[in-house]
């Protein structure tokens, strides 16, 4: 560490440690930790603190005297300005270890959990091209990039399609080309946001909550069927209506269009009427059988939650059924069962799976999931997981041999948990997209339950996020 400025408090010559939680890495200032994101251990920096709290400082860099020979070079242009896939700088094999590494400090930090088996992380096939689902807004407030305010040219391109700036709700970073997701979703953005400023159709302004067009969602599944989503603030039936046929037009081949008029003050579309224009009103995605001598096939409606890398998905599960080893005559309940994914998933291996979820529309596209698939052995139900899941439903089913639970990124309510224990299944397999919440729940069930083993699965390559299961044994 070198010298320290006193205005601004900025800190010279930083060398950065290791990495830490959420995409950060950590260097070390007097007594404190120094968190700076977009930083690699063995960069030396400058820093400009951001933020000071009692036992840690937040800082952004404001030089480079050396990069790390860790690092690698970013292969996306709209790396660093745009909020996704914050570790493009980072090898893979490197993302993969942080990963692990996070993983195994947030069960033993705030779990406090001692002598679990941890297995080596599944990294992902694909680190590009991998999401199945994308949702763009449009603004009339373009982003603009440093180098395009240091470049001295005219600035006219005042609309953009794109990505919200971290921190900024307002402000929209126009994207050329994304590498998250595959053909034709580019295609498509690049044509709709050509389409919108030669026909001078307005942009959304997110701070005065004017305009016509407000979102764009593009779901693909591994059958290469695509569904398209287009949100309005506001109706305009001669305007709608000719820009869907164009759209229709050219891309014939699109499985499913569709359209919402939201006139909220959220983007969310989760409570309102989403009507189809053109195709279904759905796609299909399918993944192998546990026991690879078949598929099973999932409808994925606009409102349907699904995981958004296919491929990985198949392996979470694949490795979720491993670890409950489920047997014939085992009743098994799947909370958080979305579209029954996990339900349908593992229905063939046992004699009965319940599924409960929150979202009415997911629990018809469950049941409608097990009919496509000819199964006859499932049960679902929707409504408030601490409400629904419940010794009256537990008395009503029966009592669970095993529980797999794939909560949201919040964790489970701790009524949950105590049901959990109430019920005494012998095993629960516990997926979470956040190991923070997940040990904090696991803290919550030693009284009666045993970790045993924690896999990691990777999900999404280039962030910091990461899928965990972790087996109990009830004791």
């Amino acid at each position: 560490m070198g010298r320290r400025r006193r205005k601004n408090i900025v800190y010279e010559e930083v060398e950065i440690l290791e990495t830490a939680a959420e995409g950060k890495s950590l260097a070390r200032i007097e007594d404190k930790v120094l968190f700076v994101p977009q930083t690699v251990p063995g960069d030396i920096v400058d820093v400009q603190i951001s933020r000071k709290r009692k036992r840690y400082l937040e800082g952004r860099v404001l030089k480079f005297h050396k990069y790390s020979d860790q690092r690698v070079d970013a292969f996306c242009q709209h790396f660093g300005t745009c909020g996704g896939c914050k570790w493009q700088f980072l090898p893979y094999e490197g993302q993969l270890a942080n990963k692990q590494k996070w993983v195994k400090d947030s069960l033993e930090r705030i779990g406090k959990i001692q002598g679990l088996e941890y297995r080596d992380i599944k990294g992902s096939e694909k680190q590009t091209f991998y999401r199945n689902k994308l949702e763009f807004t449009f603004s009339n407030k373009a982003w603009m990039t440093q180098e395009q305010i240091d470049s001295g040219e005219p600035i006219d391109r005042t609309n953009a399609l794109g990505f919200h700036i971290p921190g900024r709700f307002d402000k929209i970073l126009d994207i050329d080309k994304c590498w998250l997701q595959g053909d034709p979703s580019n295609e498509v953005r690049l044509w709709v946001k050509t389409y919108a400023e030669k026909n001078e159709l307005s942009f959304f302004d997110l701070r005065e909550q004017e305009g016509f067009l407000r979102n764009l969602i593009i779901r693909t599944s591994s059958n290469s069927e695509v569904m398209v989503i287009f949100s309005f603030a506001h109706e305009d039936l001669d305007t709608r209506e000719k820009l869907l046929n164009e759209f229709k037009a050219a891309f014939p081949n699109i499985t499913s269009i569709m359209y919402v008029t939201n006139e909220k003050r959220n983007d969310t579309i989760q409570d309102q009427e989403i009507i189809c224009f053109s195709g279904r009103d759905h796609i299909f995605e399918e993944m192998k059988s546990f026991k690879g001598d078949g598929k099973v096939q999932f409808k994925i409606g606009p409102k349907s939650f699904y995981q958004t890398n296919s491929e990985q998905a198949e392996e979470l599960y694949r490795l979720a059924v491993e670890l409950a080893d489920i047997q014939e005559n085992d009743l098994v309940y799947d909370l958080y069962t979305g579209t029954g994914t996990i339900a349908n998933y593992v229905a063939g291996m046992a004699k009965k799976v319940v599924g409960i979820e929150y979202v009415e529309d997911a629990i018809i596209d469950a049941r409608f999931n097990s009919e496509l698939n000819n199964i006859h052995n499932t049960v679902f139900y929707a409504g408030d997981m601490k409400d629904v899941f419940s010794k009256e439903l537990i008395e009503k089913e029966g009592k669970a041999d095993v529980i797999i639970t794939d909560p949201p990124r919040a964790g489970m309510h701790t009524d949950v948990v105590q049901q959990i224990l109430e019920s005494e299944a012998e095993k629960v397999v516990y997926i979470s997209c956040n190991p923070a919440t997940q040990a904090r729940d696991l803290e919550l069930m030693k009284e009666k339950y045993e970790a045993i083993i924690a896999q990691p699965v990777d999900m999404f390559p280039h962030t910091h996020h990461v899928e965990n299961i972790v087996l109990l044994k009830k004791k």
